[in-house]
């Protein structure tokens, strides 16, 4: 699971298609979406991107899952999940 920080979620999931996106995700593709938050700016955005990073892989197939009830949540300062 490659988790990344952008601000035009479509301009970058292009970018990893046509190998142009981060060096992890070269030529592992095709991609999907499969969870995103939105965060009040990029540095909490890199903040939680570090959080997320340090899940263990169990833990991010549990943050992702359908049964997850936050749906759409923001990322805050204190890096606890809000509706």
């Amino acid at each position: 699971m490659y988790t990344g920080i952008t601000n035009n979620i479509e301009a970058r999931m292009l970018a990893h298609e046509n190998g142009q996106g981060a060096k992890y995700t070269k030529g592992r593709g095709p991609f999907f979406l499969a969870y995103k938050e939105l965060c009040i700016n990029r540095s909490e955005a890199t903040k939680r991107e570090m959080d997320i990073k340090k899940l263990s892989q169990q833990e991010k197939v549990k943050l992702i899952s359908p049964n997850q009830k936050n749906k759409a949540i923001l990322s805050t300062r204190s890096g606890k999940l809000a509706k």
